[in-house]
């Protein structure tokens, strides 16, 4: 039986979060941050986010759907380095976390995978304006998926 998209989902979310037990290929070992993860509550979905320090990039949906592999396009790759280097200067934000939870609708979850673990915050999307201490981190995420939907619309099908 195929699996429903609810757990391919979670399977997906599972193997980032699980980056600190491997090793990404090519990544120097004085790297600490692996990956940056932005979970979006949407009412009964969730769409997730995630960079990889490697230049990966994807961006998926609890209810099935999404994009993987956009680190391919040169566009999103550097998008996601620029996020990753702000989510590092915003590290002091973030607070260790070991079974991060999905966010309820309204609210936004970032992640840091890095060689030690997770770390994690918590905002109300509607409170991440300029003057928020997540702005940037925020604003670098929403550039990723701007990125992702330019290259997915410049991709002949």
């Amino acid at each position: 039986m195929a699996p429903t998209p609810a757990e391919v989902y979670v399977g997906l979310r599972g193997q980032v979060l699980g980056l600190p037990a491997v090793e990404v290929a090519g990544l120097p070992d004085d790297k600490q941050l692996l990956a940056a993860v932005m979970d979006m509550g949407l009412g009964d979905a969730v769409a997730t986010l995630v960079g990889v320090a490697d230049g990966s990039t994807s961006m998926y949906f609890s209810t099935g759907g999404g994009v993987i592999g956009a680190g391919q396009h040169e566009h999103v790759r550097a998008a996601t380095e620029r996020w990753l280097e702000v989510c590092i200067g915003a590290a002091e934000q973030f607070v260790p976390v070991v079974d991060p939870q999905l966010p309820e609708r309204g609210t936004i979850q970032f992640l840091l995978v890095t060689r030690v673990g997770l770390a994690h915050v918590l905002a109300r999307e509607d409170e991440l304006g300029p003057e928020h201490p997540l702005w940037r981190v925020y604003a670098a995420a929403q550039d990723v998926i701007t990125q992702v939907r330019l290259a997915e619309q410049a991709t002949p099908r």
